[in-house]
C-alpha cells in the first residue's frame, strides 16, 4: 500500500494536494493507494488505479487488519457541460472574434493589441469556451499538474484551464521549481490558455522562458539536486497597448508618446518571442452607440465551438494532430499549394522578411483558415488572411 493524506487530531483523514500524481505512481508500482474518503473519487479517475478511501484512522486500521474491508473507490462521472464566459457578450470586434476562432481551431498563439478598455481581456477569457473539449489523456495530465499545486474539484476534470499571472510574476512563478519541485503557471496552463495581460510589462527574462515550451510543449527545470520535466502544451494569448500611454491609433484620444518611447516600449518583447505568436491582431475602440444599442445578437460560444470542432476533426483525420503541431516535414503534404499560391506566399515572405519559423507558422494558419471553410486546398484568400496576422506593428 501507499498512503497519502493528513491525519487530524480527532483521527479523521484530511485530503491534501497531489492525489492524482500519487494514484498514477501507485498504479505503475502495482500498489493500492490509501487516501482520505474525500479524495477517493478524484484519485479513482486515474485509469486502472486501485484506490482505498478511508474516512478515519480507525476505519483504515480495521481494513488493514482484515476486519472490515473498505470497498475500492469508483471514479465518478465528471461534468463536461461547463459554463465558460460567453462570446455572445462581446459587442462588435468582428476581426478579433474571427482571429479567436482561428486560434481555437488550429491551436495558434494570439497577440491582441489595442488601447485600454477595448475588450482585449474580455476576448481572451472567451477562448476556453470555444476550444474543442480535451480528450481523457490531456484532461488527466492537466488535472495532475494542477493537483500538485492545490486541491481541486473533480467537476473540473474536463475544464480547460485559464491562467492569468500578473505582470509582476517572477520567472520562478512562471516556470516552476523550488526546493520541492512544483509546476509553474506555464505547466498549470497545460491543455488550456496562458493569458499574459500587459505583455511588455513582464520581466524580459520571464518572457524568454516561454520560448522553449512554446516549441516543445514541455519545460525542463534543472536545479542542483534535481532535473524535472513538466508538460506545458498551452495556448498563449497576450494583450498589450500599442504604446506607453496606450492611445496610439485610437479614434478618440491622441497619443502623447514620442517615437523613441514607442520603439523602446515595443522592444521589451523580443523578436524570437513575437516570431512564435501566429496571430497579431489589432483591437479597436467600439463606438459608444454600438455599445449602448448593439445591432443584432452576436454569435454564442456554442455556435462558434461547433465550427471549431469540425475544423479540428478534419485536422485530426488528416494528420493526427492540430495544425499548430504540424512538423515541418509534413507541411508539404498537409498544406497543398498551387503554383499561384506558392508564388504569392514566396513574394510576401520576401517582402515581410519572414523567418523560416514565421513562414511555417503562416502556412499552418492558412491551413487552419482553409479547414474552417472545409477546403481541401489552400487558396490565395487563405494565404492573404494568414499573412495579415503577421503584421507586428498592428497597422498603427
Amino acid at each position: 500500500h501507499e498512503f497519502l493524506g493528513e491525519l487530524a487530531l480527532d483521527g479523521r483523514l484530511r485530503p491534501v494536494p497531489g492525489v492524482i500524481p500519487a494514484a498514477s505512481s501507485a498504479h505503475k508500482s502495482k500498489r493500492h493507494l490509501v487516501v482520505p474518503a474525500a479524495s477517493g473519487a478524484l484519485a479513482a479517475r486515474v485509469p486502472h488505479s486501485r484506490v482505498i478511501p478511508a474516512p478515519d484512522i480507525l476505519t483504515l486500521c480495521a481494513h488493514l487488519n482484515g476486519c472490515r474491508p473498505i470497498a475500492p473507490a469508483q471514479g465518478a462521472i465528471a461534468v463536461t457541460d461547463y459554463s465558460y464566459p460567453d462570446l455572445r457578450e462581446v459587442v462588435g470586434q468582428q476581426s478579433a472574434r474571427r482571429a479567436l476562432e482561428i486560434a481555437a481551431s488550429g491551436g495558434h498563439n494570439l497577440l491582441l493589441c489595442g488601447p485600454p478598455g477595448t475588450g482585449k481581456t474580455l476576448l481572451a477569457s472567451r477562448l476556453p469556451g470555444i476550444m474543442p473539449p480535451p480528450d481523457a489523456e490531456e484532461a488527466l495530465t492537466g488535472l495532475a499538474l494542477r493537483n500538485m499545486h492545490t486541491q481541486i474539484d473533480i467537476d473540473d476534470y474536463f475544464r480547460r484551464p485559464f491562467r492569468s499571472p500578473h505582470h509582476t510574476a517572477s520567472a520562478a512563478a512562471l516556470a516552476g521549481g523550488g526546493s520541492k519541485p512544483h509546476p509553474g503557471e506555464i505547466s498549470l496552463a497545460h491543455g488550456g490558455v496562458l493569458f499574459l495581460d500587459e505583455l511588455p510589462e513582464f520581466n524580459r527574462h520571464s518572457l524568454e522562458i516561454l520560448r522553449e515550451p512554446m516549441e516543445s510543449g514541455q519545460i525542463t527545470l534543472s536545479r542542483a539536486r534535481h532535473k524535472i520535466t513538466y508538460p506545458a502544451r498551452f495556448q498563449l494569448v497576450a494583450a498589450m497597448n500599442p504604446c506607453p500611454c496606450g492611445y496610439l491609433g485610437d479614434s478618440e484620444r491622441a497619443c502623447r508618446c514620442a517615437p523613441e518611447q514607442i520603439q523602446r516600449y515595443r522592444a521589451r518583447i523580443s523578436g524570437p518571442l513575437l516570431d512564435r505568436i501566429d496571430l497579431h491582431v489589432p483591437v479597436y475602440r467600439v463606438p459608444a452607440a454600438d455599445l449602448l444599442a448593439p445591432s443584432g445578437e452576436a454569435e454564442a460560444s456554442a455556435t462558434v465551438q461547433l465550427r471549431v470542432c469540425r475544423s479540428r476533426q478534419r485536422q485530426e483525420q488528416r494528420q493526427g494532430c492540430a495544425n499548430v503541431l504540424l512538423p515541418p516535414d509534413m507541411l508539404a503534404s498537409a498544406c497543398l499549394l498551387g503554383e499561384s499560391q506558392r508564388k504569392s506566399l514566396e513574394s510576401a515572405a520576401n517582402r515581410l522578411c519572414l523567418s523560416a519559423r514565421a513562414l511555417h507558422r503562416t502556412l499552418r494558419v492558412a491551413r487552419t483558415i482553409a479547414d474552417l471553410e472545409e477546403a481541401d486546398t489552400i487558396a490565395n484568400r487563405h494565404i492573404s488572411e494568414a499573412l495579415a496576422y503577421r503584421d507586428i506593428d498592428m497597422n498603427q
